[in-house]
């Protein structure tokens, strides 16, 4: 399991470096500069301008800071859906301006864009139910094979020479096959999820009409750091929901790992630590990626109960 541990740790520093696109534009005294109406820090690698005439002009003040060059820009409501420039190289063509137009077309349809991150996170969840469901599968697999687990572990309890440690390998390995357990099964799905969301995010931060935007109490460019600095305590409410239904899908997704009572310690600490890593991040992060996230983790929750139900029949 250590080396499960750092192959995703690997491929997730690998993700962060490859989603590390998103600008910022600064002052010669090196200060972000903010959307003065929500707070937004604004982006100097935009992929379309802006509608709104106050925003606009805020970009064109900066004209010179920024990475793109502003008269080869449409605005937002014409964009395509793929680059004809290289400017920002595969991961912007590929992922980040796909996403960002497809949020755009369905939020013209549908008549708000917040609606639509929600619609779009709720069908990634519905297209990738397969991995899903064998991610839960292997999960309750883990469940099952702990008690053969914690035998093995007391089997060779203090044995640290090598010939010991290989025995025990290989009588994990066995177990494994014979229950069909993959121990990388159940994070299959964290790691299609990952790509997604720095995907989520880096159309946000970079489409200006969806920063624009508002959803009844919630600016979708807004921190709710900034909206609860700035009176509208609604944001508590969206806090709240990302808190709860994190820990519920942590809860869900948890397969007691460890075989030892320090082990399950252990999972428990790093249960508690990332739910508190999520918390504070979420307070700085737009109000569109918190939607996102509220509605991926409520579909998250509702598909693992049903597939535990049917798995139980």
């Amino acid at each position: 399991m250590k080396n499960t541990k750092k192959v995703l740790l690997v491929l997730l520093v690998v993700i962060i470096t490859m989603t590390g696109c998103t600008k910022q534009i600064q002052t010669e005294d090196k200060k972000r500069v903010q959307n003065d109406q929500t707070g937004q820090t604004l982006t100097s690698n935009i992929l379309c301008l802006p509608k709104d005439e106050q925003l606009l002009n805020k970009y064109t003040e900066y004209k010179d800071r920024l990475d793109v060059d502003m008269d080869k820009l449409v605005t937002c409501d014409r964009m395509s859906a793929w680059k004809t420039d290289k400017y920002d190289g595969i991961w912007t063509q590929i992922f980040v301006q796909p996403l960002s137009w497809l949020i755009l077309y369905v939020g013209q349809l549908v008549g708000n864009y917040g609606i639509s991150v929600m619609i779009i996170g709720a069908l990634i969840r519905v297209l990738i139910l397969p991995f899903t469901i064998k991610s839960t599968k292997q999960t309750e697999a883990m469940k099952k094979i702990q008690p053969e687990m914690e035998r093995l572990e007391r089997k060779y309890a203090g044995k640290d020479d090598q010939q010991s440690q290989m025995a025990k390998s290989q009588e994990m390995m066995m177990i494994y096959k014979k229950h069909n357990v993959n121990p990388l099964g159940s994070c299959l799905i964290m790691l299609i999820q990952l790509p997604v969301f720095f995907a989520f995010l880096e159309a946000i931060n970079r489409t200006p009409a969806i920063f624009e935007n508002s959803l009844w109490k919630f600016q979708l460019g807004t921190t709710p750091l900034f909206g609860i600095q700035h009176g509208n305590y609604w944001y508590i409410l969206l806090l709240i929901l990302i808190m709860l239904f994190t820990i519920l899908t942590f809860m869900q997704s948890q397969a007691s790992m460890g075989n030892s009572k320090e082990q399950k310690g252990q999972q428990r600490m790093m249960t508690i630590m990332m739910i508190g890593f999520i918390g504070i991040a979420s307070i700085n992060l737009p109000s569109a990626i918190a939607l996102y996230w509220v509605v991926t983790n409520v579909f998250s929750v509702v598909q693992t109960f049903i597939i535990k139900k049917v798995g139980n029949k």
